[in-house]
């Protein structure tokens, strides 16, 4: 017995996984010039807005796996523009966007925000 794999042309996890790509492709033109990847932009913005956060807790509300949050953020961590932060815990050391990460991320807004507008332009 032979299967049809003729639906499988139509799959959409293969469609979103390239528009995905796509899309970030294009956020990462804009971030280019500021050494940023489109990953890294949302981190720290998602620090800005949230303030520090435990790696597990921010992983989970940015949709990453833990190890590909954690790759993300040592380039961010090196430039330093993300740094932890100590608490009672000792286990615990959550992450929070530095004063260098703050100024990083306002320099890189206006070329996020042309590729947000296009971005929501080509998708309507």
């Amino acid at each position: 017995m032979s299967i049809d794999l003729a639906d499988c042309i139509d799959c959409r996890c293969l469609a979103a996984r390239r528009a995905a790509r796509t899309i970030t492709r294009h956020f990462e033109a804009e971030l280019r010039r500021h050494g940023l990847k489109a990953t890294q932009f949302s981190i720290l913005a998602s620090l800005a807005l949230s303030g520090p956060k435990p790696m597990s807790e921010l992983a989970e509300f940015l949709g990453l796996e833990r190890t590909t949050l954690t790759r993300g953020a040592a380039l961010l961590r090196r430039n330093g523009w993300i740094g932890s932060e100590r608490t009672g815990d000792r286990r615990e050391r959550p992450i929070k966007i530095t004063a260098s990460g703050r100024r990083k991320l306002e320099a890189a807004y206006p070329s996020w925000k042309a590729a947000q507008d296009s971005a929501a332009i080509a998708s309507a």
